[in-house]
Parts: structure tokens; C-alpha cells; sequence
């Protein structure tokens, strides 16, 4: 399998494709004026105590106060607090962590007001993103994630991903790092670490110890509430993800994040750093991949996914719902079950394919086409496993119930992936009434001239539906040519999947776009 990882850096917001065998497995999009991520520490103050919740709502300057719940101030928190008040304490002089005593462990089945008080200072990380009407989900168990481990401050031990099944590597692993970690931080070993050499674990341990060390300092400076560590760019924390020896191209059409991506690919894979290319093509970058067409056929309400066979995806507050449809595939009674148990196979890939791509969180709940032979109904469970195996996100899949309904559970950090597929009219702005489509050239032309001659810009670009691209750059002395001859030299034609059918969009040479709509020319 191979996979690409595709990055549009425009100017509200990066969006971030994944593909493997050139087919849209995951999307990410960020819009860049926005500052809560996982990940993110904070010092932010305690608002309100919620003793029949046993929590807190903390303020880190979002419009909701986040909630912090009392398991997730981890075991360690009065050594945290302790650490805190010698920071605010002594600003001149910061403490160290490995020459701090650490205090015993708070009680698992103790209360929010045994160790919070209204008012209090605390450090705190975001678990999970703003979702819906919620604030932010937080922890005070902060940790800092890389490669091929986790590095958490105000503990001492060290943990092996289960997900190492030979006991010889998780014995190595365990004693590498043990021998190798400053005292009072514990570590967890990812899987990609198997196998690793101890400079490789080295230097990245050292990196995370060298990033606790740079942003702590910040916390005497700070106000309540502000942001004490910001997480590594969605990119690159992507990258840290999922990057495995079977990426073969990463493209970024962005200088800085081509440079960024870059030199975190040179430090977590040496060698491998010219898989990091820049586009520089005019063509939409997501255009030129194929992954327009695959958005817009692959989030609306309706996937057909396999010879006429569709998802239906349904969403409510509660849970998410997907009902699986043979269309229109054979229906007569001896090909009824051959018929169910192929089109739910193929309806796993794809719920698999949907449930990362939308990043889908919470319960779904799977109706399969009935099937009367339970050994088909196991099959189908077990090749539902297989297909998830990839997928990052924590997981639980359950049998298929006695109604028919697969239920699954999966881990839910921000907020599921929404796209639009369907089009407001770009020409009658839902009015219903529009110009004659044939004219359609003419006011491009208008607006071409009123660029050059009113606004004196000289080059600039002109992008238009592919149909529309087509029609103008046709024949031998095609419209295109015509407007550049008698316009501007510069101007250039390019085809954008994004677009309506009679949609367009001007941009200046640094791709800033111009506003030459009029929406109140329809009557």
C-alpha cells in the first residue's frame, strides 16, 4: 500500500489529506486562526466546583469554561501543585524537576474539593477540542508527545505499548530508557519504537525533556489564563501520527510548512527527507491529486460506494447512524444471502474508509443488510475488525445483534469532519433566477476589463468550473487567447474542482484573492 500525505495551505485554513493508493482515507482541516488543539498546556484558573459531578470548570480564556473531571488530574497532582507554587513563588530562580521530592498520590476515589479551591492556579492540557456547545475537555496529567515516545512530568516509571508482543523488545525497551530517562518523568513507549537503537530513543527523549524545560519557564510571566505550550502544527503532528516507511510522497504547495514538514521528516527519519516535495503547479493542489472529486462524492448524506450499493449517514445528538442498501443489486431469493453477505463486505471497507475520514466519534450504529446464516454474521464481524486495524482512534466493535445492528464505539478528541457537498447557485444566489448561461463569457470579460483598465492589474489569474476552462481555451484562437491579447499578457485560465458550475474567482500574483462579485446584479 502506498500512502501520501497531500497538505493545501490557503490563507483561513490548512486542510490536510491522507491517501493510500490514491484513495481519500483522511481529512484534517484547520482553520488558522484557531488556537485550541490537543495538546495544548495551559495555566488556567479554577472557576466552579461541581462536587455531584466531582469536577471543575477551569478558565483557559475560551467563551466556555473547559471541565476537568477528578480522574483526569492524574495520580500526581499534588507534586504538580507543589512544582507550580515554587515556580510562582520564586521567579527568579525556577525549580527543577529531577531535584524535586515527589508527594504521595491522591486518593482514586477521592472529592474535586479535597485538593481544588475556587481561584486556584493550575496546569492544565487539552484532552479534547471545543465540541458542539462544550469547552474544552482538559487533563492535568500533562505529556508530551513524539515519535516514539510519551514523555509525562511528576512521575517515575515506564511503560511498553502492549502493542510490542515480543517480551525479549519489551524487556530491551524498558531497561534502554530506564537507564537513559532524568528522574521524576515517566515515559511511555510507543510501538513505532521496536526495534529502534538507543540514539535514536536518546535524542528524541532529550528533545521532549529540552521542550518541558523551554516552555515551564514561561509559567512565573504568564496571566491567568494563557497558553503555556502550544502543540506542534496540526501538519506536523499529523506526520508524528501516522508516518511510516510506506509514505512515498508528501506535497505541500506552502513554503514555510514545506520547510517545517521537512525538517521534522530530516529528524525522525534521516535520509528520508526528500520525500517532502513543493508544488508549485497552477492547478488546485487537491485538483491535481483527484481529492475535490473524492470530498464532494464522499460527504454527503448518500456514499455509493460498490455496483449501485449505498451508505446512508445519519447523524444526531446521541449517536450516529448508518444503514447499508444493496440498490439496485440482484433481489431474487437464492442469491438473497450470497447477495447481503457481499454488499455488507464491501459496506465494512467503507464505513472503515468513513469513519476515519469524517473522524466520526462517540456510538455508531451499523444496520447491515439481514443475513439468516450466523456463520455469515460472524464472517462479517470479523473482516469489520480486519478493515478497522488501521484506524488510530480507540475503538470497540460488538457483534452483530440479534435486530441485525453492529454497534461500535470510537474515541472522539475534536470535532467530526463536516463537508458541504451541496452548492448555493453562484449566479442566482438562491433567488432561482439567473443571467442566460450564454453570457456567462461576456460578464467574464467585463470583469477582466474593469481588473486591467479601472483597478491597473496586470497579472492575475481567473479561476472557473472545468467545463467553463474548456469552453474558453477551445479552438485555435480560443476566448482565453482573445482576453490576453487585448487585455493582459499575464492572465491565466485555471480549471478548479471546487467551483460551482458558473462560479469564479480572481487572484492577484500572490494568490490574494479579488473581489469582483456583484451579487446585486440579478433582478
Amino acid at each position: 500500500m502506498i500512502s501520501e500525505l497531500v497538505v493545501d495551505v490557503q490563507p483561513q485554513e490548512v486542510s490536510i489529506a491522507v491517501l493510500e493508493d490514491k484513495n481519500l482515507v483522511e481529512l484534517q482541516k484547520e482553520a488558522r486562526n484557531v488556537s485550541f488543539a490537543v495538546g495544548d498546556i495551559y495555566l488556567g484558573k479554577v472557576k466552579k466546583l461541581m462536587p455531584g459531578l466531582n469536577a471543575a470548570f477551569i478558565d483557559v480564556g475560551y467563551k466556555k469554561d473547559a471541565f476537568l473531571h477528578y480522574l483526569d488530574l492524574g495520580p500526581n497532582f499534588n507534586s504538580q501543585q507543589k512544582f507550580l507554587k515554587q515556580l510562582l513563588s520564586d521567579k527568579k530562580k525556577p525549580p527543577v524537576l529531577s531535584k524535586t521530592q515527589i508527594l504521595p498520590e491522591i486518593d482514586k476515589d477521592g472529592s474535586i474539593g479535597d485538593v481544588l479551591k475556587v481561584g486556584q492556579e493550575v496546569l492544565v492540557q487539552i484532552a479534547k477540542e471545543p465540541i458542539s456547545t462544550k469547552g474544552p475537555r482538559l487533563t492535568s496529567e500533562l505529556s508530551f508527545a513524539g515519535r516514539y515516545i510519551v514523555l509525562i512530568p511528576f512521575a517515575d516509571k515506564v511503560s511498553v505499548s502492549t502493542k510490542i508482543k515480543s517480551n525479549e523488545e519489551r524487556a530491551r525497551l524498558r531497561q534502554l530508557i530506564q537507564s537513559i530517562k532524568p528522574k521524576n518523568f515517566s515515559v511511555i513507549v510507543r510501538t513505532s519504537s521496536e526495534g529502534k537503537r538507543v540514539a535514536e530513543l536518546d535524542h528524541e527523549l532529550k528533545t521532549l525533556v529540552k521542550r518541558w524545560e523551554d516552555n515551564i519557564v514561561k509559567v512565573p510571566k504568564a496571566k491567568v489564563p494563557s497558553i503555556i505550550y502550544e502543540e506542534t502544527a496540526r501538519t506536523v503532528a499529523l506526520l508524528r501520527d501516522i508516518f511510516n516507511p510506506s509514505f512515498q510522497n508528501i506535497y505541500v504547495n506552502d513554503k514555510d510548512v514545506y520547510n517545517s514538514v521537512r525538517d521534522y521528516v530530516s529528524l525522525i527519519a534521516p535520509g528520508r527527507e526528500n520525500i517532502v516535495q513543493q508544488y508549485n503547479n497552477e492547478l488546485p493542489i487537491f485538483d491535481n491529486f483527484g481529492i475535490t472529486k473524492q470530498i464532494k462524492s464522499l460527504f454527503g448524506r448518500t456514499v455509493t460506494y460498490k455496483s449501485g450499493a449505498y451508505l446512508i449517514i445519519e447523524h444526531t445528538e446521541a449517536m450516529h447512524v448508518i444503514d447499508v442498501n444493496s440498490g439496485n443489486r440482484a433481489k431474487s431469493s437464492d442469491a438473497q444471502e450470497t447477495t447481503a453477505i457481499d454488499v455488507n463486505i464491501s459496506a465494512a471497507d467503507e464505513i472503515a474508509r468513513q469513519l476515519r475520514l469524517r473522524d466520526l466519534g462517540g456510538i455508531i450504529v451499523v444496520d447491515f443488510i439481514d443475513m439468516t446464516e450466523s456463520s455469515n454474521r460472524q464472517k462479517l464481524f470479523e473482516y469489520m475488525s480486519k478493515a478497522m486495524v488501521n484506524d488510530r482512534a480507540k475503538h470497540n466493535i460488538l457483534p452483530i445483534s440479534k435486530f441485525g445492528l453492529m454497534q461500535i464505539t470510537r474515541q472522539r478528541v475534536r470535532p467530526e469532519m463536516d463537508v458541504n457537498t451541496s452548492e448555493t447557485c453562484p449566479t442566482c444566489f438562491g433567488t432561482g433566477v439567473s443571467q442566460p448561461s450564454i453570457l456567462f463569457t461576456d460578464s467574464l470579460e467585463g470583469k477582466i476589463s474593469c481588473l486591467v483598465n479601472q483597478h491597473r492589474v496586470k497579472r492575475f489569474t481567473l479561476h472557473v468550473h472545468p467545463y467553463v476552462a474548456a469552453y474558453v481555451n477551445k479552438g485555435l484562437f480560443p476566448l482565453s487567447l482573445q482576453w490576453k491579447l487585448k487585455y493582459s499578457g499575464s492572465l491565466k485560465v485555471i480549471p478548479d474542482q471546487s467551483l460551482g458550475f458558473l462560479e469564479y474567482k480572481f487572484f492577484d500574483a500572490d494568490k490574494n484573492e479579488l473581489d469582483m462579485k456583484e451579487e446585486k446584479e440579478i433582478k
